[in-house]
């Protein structure tokens, strides 16, 4: 059976590597809960530029791909092997989420697009981004909240939770992977 698309690398990922994926990412999120605003904005960024496991083996895959195309020009027919097998690599990875470099790439710690948004909104949660969700969640919620505002707007919000309390930190890695 093909595994689904969020969870097929993680099943072919041995478990430790998983958890000490995990365990960084915890370690992440408690850093900078316990820092000031601007390095938590600072880590989102750096989040929207982290490269997956997905980009990774594609770019490996682009960079074996050509050699073995420069390889078969230069030497001969027989390098075409080196393509076919890379193809076959790639369409492994893409249907059931393992390829013969996959322990490497997770061994280095790079991470899956899931693990990277995991973090990505538990920083968002200790920031307070998810605060005034909670506010008005029915359609009835938000007629009573605009007919409020008539009358002089919406009650001042509470203050967020303390971002550096471990408990906050991990009760927002764990709504997160729900």
């Amino acid at each position: 059976m093909i595994p689904a698309t969020t969870e097929r690398v993680m099943q072919h990922t041995p478990t430790h590597v998983n958890e000490a994926i995990t365990e960084q990412m915890r370690e992440n999120v408690a850093r900078c809960g316990l820092a000031s605003p601007q390095m938590l904005d600072q880590r989102l960024r750096e989040l929207d530029h982290e490269w997956d496991v997905e980009r990774i083996t594609a770019t490996a895959a682009s960079v074996g791909l050509l050699a073995g195309m420069a390889l078969a020009a230069a030497l001969g027919t027989i390098w075409l092997i080196v393509p076919a097998l890379i193809a076959l690599c790639l369409l492994l990875h893409a249907v059931f989420g393992w390829s013969p470099a996959l322990p490497v790439i997770r061994q280095l710690g790079y991470r899956t697009t899931l693990e990277i948004d995991h973090e990505r909104y538990a920083l968002k949660a200790l920031r307070g981004d998810f605060q005034p969700l909670a506010m008005t969640t029915t359609p009835q919620d938000r007629e009573a909240h605009s007919r409020f505002e008539d009358e002089g707007g919406p009650p001042l919000p509470e203050p967020p939770p303390d971002a550096g309390d471990s408990a906050i930190v991990n009760e927002a890695v764990q709504a997160v992977q729900r």
